[in-house]
């Protein structure tokens, strides 16, 4: 197992964590944009350059309801992106055994 069997896309630190975060959730559970803001500590430029970088993957969904001050994004892992994800940290595992 080499590192380049590592998803470049979740690799990136930013990426990872948010991965992870949203891979805590339960299926079809949502985190609002700001709280996941928060939590990772990312400035929404930040986090909404990584969102798309994920969501163009289709590793996961974002829903903006609502308009103005009153609009609400929701993001949401998908089902390819807890595959993605599973593949990715079995591929870490498999290189950290090697070593």
């Amino acid at each position: 197992m080499t590192a380049d069997a590592l998803d470049p896309l979740i690799h990136a630190p930013a990426r990872l964590r948010i991965m992870v975060t949203l891979a805590a959730l339960n299926d079809g559970d949502t985190l609002s944009f700001t709280r996941l803001k928060d939590m990772l500590d990312l400035t929404p430029g930040n986090l909404i350059t990584h969102l798309r970088k994920l969501e163009d993957a289709e590793y996961l969904r974002t829903v903006k309801t609502g308009n103005g001050t009153a609009s609400l994004t929701s993001v949401t892992m998908t089902r390819r992106g807890r595959a993605a994800l599973e593949a990715y940290t079995a591929a870490l595992r498999d290189l950290i055994a090697g070593v």
